[in-house]
């Protein structure tokens, strides 16, 4: 395994974080592995809190660190039956992904019209597998594996690749199905969430 660098988080919630969008070379990037050192380290525990706090300010249901700048393999994700940007979801227990390494279940693919912060404003019809197991370390370094299907298993695909320098746009078969969210609603209903 390479030698990790040690992490140094420059910025706390004093100074609010942006989301980096589509273009930000940073979200292009394959992001650096965290020691479980690092992970137990009052920087990183402080900056899981804060990507809550960003994560729920702007109404999303997952983020990665490199979204904001930060270019480590690190994501937290929670479905909200109260989301906003998204209907129908049922509530998920709360996920902090650390070094994450995903294992398809079953390659069968499902369709969802997938949003993301660091792409404001539009969404994509993006086919991925139904149902994986991810391996993981929590936010306490334990090794962690988690099943997910479904909706789930979409959303940790899609926060899993800002990991290593994908978008959801990457991932669409046509530049015919991305759209603006507003044009959402003139397409068909076979393609929203099904």
């Amino acid at each position: 395994m390479p030698k990790i660098v040690p992490i140094k988080i420059l910025k706390t919630m004093k100074e609010e974080y942006e989301i980096l969008k589509l273009g930000n070379p940073i979200l292009r990037r394959t992001a650096k592995e965290v020691s479980k050192e690092e992970i137990l380290s009052e920087n990183i525990q402080n900056l899981i809190d804060d990507m809550w706090n960003v994560m729920e300010k702007a109404g999303g249901i997952g983020l990665a660190a490199p979204q904001i700048g930060i270019s480590i393999q690190l994501a937290v994700i929670k479905l909200e039956s109260s989301s906003d940007r998204y209907e129908n979801l049922e509530d998920s227990e709360e996920f902090i992904i650390f070094n994450p390494e995903l294992e398809v279940i079953n390659p069968e693919k499902q369709g969802f019209w997938e949003g993301c912060l660091s792409v404001p404003g539009l969404r994509g019809y993006v086919k991925r597998p139904k149902k994986l197991k991810i391996s993981y370390l929590n936010e306490k370094a334990e090794k962690k594996e988690v099943i997910v299907e479904d909706f789930l298993a979409t959303v940790f695909q899609h926060e899993l690749d800002h990991l290593f320098g994908y978008l959801y746009v990457d991932r669409l078969d046509s530049t015919k199905d991305l759209v603006f969210e507003d044009e959402l609603v003139n397409i068909t209903k076979d393609k929203i969430l099904d």
